[in-house]
């Protein structure tokens, strides 16, 4: 370092190159950050020289962590190209890049960092800048950022659960502690310098873990000036890595995820959590939480916790809505409605009016009846097992939210995040380069800086919600666009698809137009949910940034409320569409009801419009579990495989530790966000809409499944270390997208008298009970079909879908008793199904406490520690007052 003293260079000031994603404090004053914030921090007047960083040769240990010396840890990389080896542009921009790099090198080290530079084993022109927190330095900024370390260990027993004995058989599916040791459970309290001595430190190098000390160095980069002119200070690696000053910055991984370390001192622990976490044969195993989260820190931990259990959670799930998919499948030769429409005596002498104007013609019932059985769509998923399976999810929710709040509970307890207070939290840097504007507190009579005025806030928040607002109003436009596409396409295919499929005999029968259109919209539908999700990452970002939340947490939860809006009226619209609305509002032949005065309202099929739903959720789920695992997978293992291949070095050549990560792909600013999200949508899917798809627990599972070692192996091998309405839904999807209730009604008030002719309840009749008749002379000529088929005859009726009174009848196409019956039943079975399970979800809500009674007694327990430690500090403290004050 004394080397490095001696290299000085002047920075130029007059330069005015505005390099990309500048931050800029406008301030009066030296000091640019509270004291409380970044303590270590002093200002390089401008003008000043500044120190270059010590370079040093690579020793040839490809497994190292440290630098030369073997001793100070490396706690973060930055990663530039020398300009020095560029050709100078007449605008000097690498001029200007190497000035800030360089102040900004010279204000890490002011600070209290230790840097120490290497130049590339594979290209001579990259420099990779290594980065060391001092002991001292650590201490500082733990207790700036209350992380939470050991006092002593736990001495509280683990009470035994009613479930251990089955931990004889779940222990076969946990890591070998042989290699992955249980991690010793302490007492922990927020860290502070001068009382050490009270904090459990049997080993200095490894009391702050990896995962601390790369986010105490994050938390410094994030912080430290790179430019100052007059009252203007530049800050942040943030922005200079947006200005092309550092091409990447981050932490080490400990070793080779394939190969062991050499290192003695080296953990080993990406090699373990590969073998035991991430590799296909460990598929069965449960995840080694503790380590996932000792390693890559506890919201990557928090996140694998959650989406094991609640994967855990959907193996129930999946379970019973298979039975229900296995009961429908084997009762539906049973079905006697499906009979009725096949059978040639019944369904075969039931003339069906046109389902559009003109080009549309008349239809036999029993013409579905090949592709009826082949979707099975009247009996699989439109069976009472469904309805089972409805009230079992709706409870299931309940007890999963229930479980996985006790179980956050204990992970908050034991991996101290439980006590994480807003006002702990520091302020974002992007918060604090715009703080200009003074306020003083009305209560506490204290300054306080902000970045903006309440008018400014007023502003931004318009903005952005107005924003949202218009991107939701594209989505219903594009919803419409489809609905659209979905009339014309079905007069299209009403029209030509019989004949065009003339050729392919084995086909003909079961592409029916409602099929064809069904699943061409659904796959349109979902390209467009596609690329308007790519399209409104970008606004929603961009709006979440010029709201300019005060910290993390709150940026996060800004960006989540903006993307979780979007995303819910992006994937859902259609299907609630289908669900709620399709064949609801069509009139009957003589006075149909048209979109945009234009286009005939679509009807449903005979037997209904479930299975339009159930085809648009396996269309949009499975679609998007493909597109995510390529967008997730597929294109970052690509990446890395060209870059290796661009940059292939002879195999004699020893690549430091440090050069292989840079190899990797880096995480996006947003991390983890997009996963969750992913899993939220998911989640909808499998309990909004379940009634119309029992196998959504199934696929979800098996997705799942695949997505835990996916998401292991694609953070383990492919990319760099990290520092950083269902109850309501589904009873009305039973009540008016199933044809359950008009069974249930038919059977038990219209197959026997005074309704009906049958001596005992049946449903036999069914099907002829449901369709209405129509009387071909009340035609307009608007709709009134141009051809006949050759069987027709001189038939004078025909017969569609609804629940109207015959032609002749002194209240001729107006709605039934049988349809008041139905819709007064549906409501019945909404209240009854929404009070019965909110009144289960209550009970056990009441019967399933948040917090495990074992974690209540740990956090009393460390309460009860720390507030010894902090009357025995201030005892010494009294003391030692007393004593000087005698001297």
């Amino acid at each position: 370092m004394n080397e490095s003293m001696d290299n000085i260079i002047e920075i130029d000031f007059l330069s005015e190159i505005k390099l990309e994603g500048d931050t800029e404090i406008k301030m009066g004053m030296e000091v640019v950050y509270s004291q409380e914030f970044l303590p270590t921090f002093e200002t390089i007047p401008e003008g000043a020289s500044v120190p270059k960083v010590e370079k040093a040769e690579f020793n040839g240990k490809s497994d190292s962590l440290f630098f030369n010396d073997g001793v100070r840890r490396i706690d973060f990389v930055l990663v530039y190209e020398d300009e020095d080896m560029k050709e100078i542009d007449k605008n000097r921009t690498f001029q200007k890049r190497k000035q800030r790099r360089e102040y900004f090198e010279a204000s890490l080290m002011k600070m209290g960092m230790e840097l120490e530079a290497a130049r590339s084993v594979v290209d001579e022109k990259l420099l990779f800048v290594k980065v060391h927190m001092p002991w001292d330095m650590l201490c500082t900024y733990a207790e700036v950022l209350h992380i939470k370390l050991p006092i002593q260990p736990n001495d509280l027993s683990t009470t035994s659960s009613p479930f251990n004995f089955l931990s004889c058989i779940t222990r076969h599916f946990y890591p070998s502690e042989d290699l992955i040791a249980k991690e010793t459970e302490y007492f922990t309290a927020p860290f502070e310098k001068d009382r050490l001595e009270y904090f459990y430190v049997k080993d200095r190098d490894l009391f702050f873990t990896p995962s601390m000390r790369s986010r105490m160095a994050y938390y410094i980069l994030s912080r430290a000036p790179y430019e100052v002119r007059g009252n203007i200070k530049k800050f942040g690696v943030t922005k200079l890595l947006d200005g092309g000053v550092y091409k990447a910055a981050y932490p080490l991984h400990d070793c080779r995820f394939n190969v062991r370390s050499k290192e003695e001192e080296c953990p080993n622990e990406r090699y373990l959590l590969y073998n035991e976490w991430a590799h296909p044969k460990s598929f069965y195993k449960m995840q080694p939480l503790d380590l996932i989260r000792k390693y890559y820190g506890e919201k990557i931990g928090i996140y694998f916790a959650w989406l094991g259990f609640y994967t855990a959670m959907l193996a129930l799930a999946a379970i019973v809505g298979l039975g229900c998919f296995i009961y429908g499948y084997t009762t539906q030769e049973t079905s006697t409605w499906s009979k009725e429409v096949c059978d040639p005596l019944i369904g075969g002498n039931i003339v069906m009016c046109p389902q559009c104007d003109k080009e549309c013609t008349y239809w036999r019932l029993n013409s579905t009846c090949e592709s009826s059985k082949v979707s099975n769509k009247l009996c699989i998923f439109d069976n009472y097992g469904t309805l089972v399976f409805a009230v079992f999810m709706a409870i299931w929710v309940t007890v999963f939210l229930e479980f996985w709040k006790r179980y956050q509970a204990e992970l908050e307890y034991e991996w101290d995040t439980v006590e994480f207070l807003e006002q702990e939290e520091q302020p974002r840097p992007e918060y604090e380069a715009k703080c200009n504007h003074e306020r003083i507190n009305p209560v506490t009579r204290v300054r306080k800086m902000l970045p903006y005025t309440a008018c400014g806030r007023c502003i931004r928040v318009s903005l952005g919600i107005g924003t949202v607002l218009f991107w939701i109003v594209l989505i219903l436009a594009s919803v419409v666009a489809i609905i659209v596409y979905r009339l014309a396409i079905f007069f299209s295919f009403s029209t030509r698809l019989q004949s065009d499929l003339k050729e392919l005999e084995p086909f003909k029968e079961y592409v029916t137009a409602q099929m064809a259109t069904s699943v061409t919209a659904s796959i349109i539908s979902f390209v467009v949910i596609m690329v308007l999700n790519i399209l409104y990452e970008r606004v929603a970002i961009w709006i979440t940034d010029f709201e300019l939340p005060r910290t993390k947490t709150d940026y996060e939860n800004s960006l989540t409320l903006k993307m979780f809006l979007f995303q819910f009226v992006n994937y859902y619209s259609s299907c609630f569409y289908i669900a709620f609305a399709k064949g609801k509002v069509v009139g009957y032949p003589g006075q149909p009801v048209y979109l945009l005065g234009k286009y005939r309202n679509e009807e449903c099929d005979p037997g209904g419009c479930l299975i339009e739903l159930t085809t648009q959720l396996t269309v949009i789920m499975g679609g998007k579990a493909i597109w995510n695992n390529i967008q997730e997978v597929l294109l970052p293992w690509m990446k890395n495989l060209i870059f290796r291949y661009c940059t292939r070095v002879g195999s004699e050549k020893v690549i430091p530790r440090w050069e292989q990560d840079y190899q990797l792909q880096p995480i996006g600013k947003l991390g983890l966000f997009y996963e969750y999200l992913e899993m939220v949508i998911q989640f909808g899917f499998v309990t909004l809409f379940v009634a119309s798809f029992p196998l959504a627990p199934v696929l979800a599972l098996v997705n799942n499944l695949f997505e835990i070692r996916v998401d292991a192996w694609k953070i383990i091998t492919q990319f760099r270390r990290v520092a950083i309405l269902a109850v309501a839904s589904n009873a009305m999807i039973i009540a008016f997208t199933s044809d359950m209730i008009p069974r249930l009604v038919y059977y038990w008030s219209f197959s026997v008298y005074p309704y009906g002719d049958h001596s005992s309840h049946t449903m036999q009749g069914y099907i002829n009970n449901t369709l209405s008749v129509f009387d071909i002379q009340d035609f307009s000529n608007k709709s009134r079909p141009l051809q006949t088929p050759y069987w027709f005859n001189n038939s004078t009726t025909c017969r569609y879908r609804d629940f109207r009174y015959p032609p002749g009848h002194h209240r001729q196409y107006e709605y039934s008793i049988y349809y008041w019956h139905v819709i007064a039943a549906k409501m019945a079975f909404i209240i009854v199904v929404e009070h019965i399970v909110y009144l289960t979800k209550f009970v056990l809500s009441y019967v399933i406490p948040d917090v495990p009674y074992t974690v209540r007694e740990q956090i009393k327990r460390e309460k009860y520690l720390s507030q010894v430690i902090l009357h025995e500090t201030n005892l010494k403290l009294v003391t030692k007052q007393c004593l000087d004050h005698g001297h």
